[in-house]
């Protein structure tokens, strides 16, 4: 973060969809989302486009997959052993190891990762590790609802 730059505190209300599908990635919050520009809390070209605009103002952009979460990484993309997904018994349980179920997992280093279950066969699955907006260019449509500079108050309470 660039010490010398001025921050600033923003409320905005905005959707998030597809842009390729236009498939409804994120409805509009009731609340609006309060963030500061600067802080690395959201997407930097989000911030980049947001940061040229003023309180009232509607905004609708494109975020490119590569500018956002990156290309589907198909390194990312493995299967495991059903029997990762046993219980103590043994017993895997059909319910909960299902297509689009996603199970928190660690890697050596102890470091967690979500993976979605993309398929299901006889003795494995097909585990996704890919953020899930992965490959996805981003339509941010919404209305900055205010803007102004940060203050040492507002500093602290999103650095606790």
């Amino acid at each position: 973060m660039d010490e010398s730059k001025v921050l600033k505190i923003v409320h905005v209300i905005y959707s998030l969809k597809d842009a390729r599908t236009g498939r409804v990635l994120k409805h509009p919050q009731q609340q609006p989302e309060e963030f500061i520009i600067g802080q690395g809390l959201m997407l930097d070209d989000f911030e980049a486009q947001l940061e040229k605009l003023n309180a009232g103002d509607k905004f609708n952009f494109v975020v490119e997959a590569e500018r956002a979460y990156g290309p589907i990484d198909p390194h990312a993309i493995f299967d495991m052993p059903l029997s990762t997904f046993a219980e103590e018994d043994g017993h895997i349980n059909p319910e909960v190891v299902q297509v689009g179920h996603v199970f928190p997992m660690a890697d050596r280093d102890g470091n967690r990762h979500y993976g979605k279950i993309i398929r299901k066969m006889a003795d494995s699955v097909t585990l996704d590790f890919n953020h899930p907006l992965a490959g996805k260019d981003l339509l941010f449509e919404g209305e900055i609802l205010m803007m102004r500079n940060a203050n040492a108050d507002d500093i602290q309470r999103f650095n606790q």
